[in-house]
């Protein structure tokens, strides 16, 4: 993993860094809380270690202004401060975690790697990837090959649903079904519209379509190579 560690104490930085890399994991220090913040808007961690009593602003601040602002990273607060109030005190301004000082690293160690595999599981369940084609199902946005792209309500739920049966024949009776909720067909050309603007917004600027149309029987949206019927 890749563990932004936010702490003032130069030693106590420099052992985790050290622990932390014996046990496989890649890290970046910083000192004060404003540059932390600076660092966590900056580059995508998996977890953060932050230290709740710092010069420039405290963890605490630190922590609400990135959850005000939608970054999310899961946190680990570290503290002399350990009484119950303290802790909760902690998790409401958005840490996933609170551990007291001293602690035995092989605690820090264990509630780290937890974040960790949380941070992996939430990431499988909100996004939907094909090729270089990502969906976040929690902005309803569209991003391909770094370049953001702006769905209507409509063409975001055919998205979602070509990309949750990537590499898959889907019916016209299908579309209708689950992305118009309709179990008759209209008769109108509404799919042949959608389509057309939702390729024209995922494979237009791109050297290599992913969404293909297969004559008299539907669509697939798959990577190039496995595109073909």
């Amino acid at each position: 993993m890749n563990i932004l560690i936010v702490e003032d104490d130069q030693l106590l930085a420099e052992q985790l860094t050290e622990s932390l890399r014996e046990n496989g994991h890649e890290t970046v220090h910083i000192d004060d809380g404003v540059k932390g913040e600076a660092e966590a808007r900056r580059t995508a961690y998996d977890v953060m270690i932050v230290d709740r009593m710092m010069p420039g602003q405290d963890g605490l601040a630190m922590i609400s202004a990135l959850r005000e602002d939608g970054v999310n990273t899961p946190t680990l607060i570290l503290s002399a401060l350990g009484q119950v109030d303290d802790r909760v005190t902690g998790l409401r301004a958005g840490g996933d975690d609170y551990l007291a000082k001293p602690y035995a690293f092989s605690e820090l160690l264990a509630r780290v790697e937890i974040l960790g595999r949380r941070n992996e599981n939430q990431a499988a369940d909100t996004t939907l990837t094909v090729a270089d084609l990502v969906l976040d199902r929690i902005g309803h946005a569209a991003v391909r090959a770094g370049q953001k792209i702006v769905l209507q309500p409509r063409e975001y739920r055919l998205l979602e649903y070509l990309m949750r049966n990537e590499g898959k024949l889907v019916t016209r009776t299908m579309l209708l079904q689950h992305v118009w909720d309709l179990h008759f067909d209209p008769q109108t050309n509404v799919i042949d519209v959608h389509i057309s603007r939702l390729r024209g917004k995922i494979d237009k600027d791109f050297d290599q379509p992913l969404l293909q149309t297969v004559r008299g029987r539907g669509y697939r949206l798959a990577e190039p190579e496995l595109a073909k019927d």
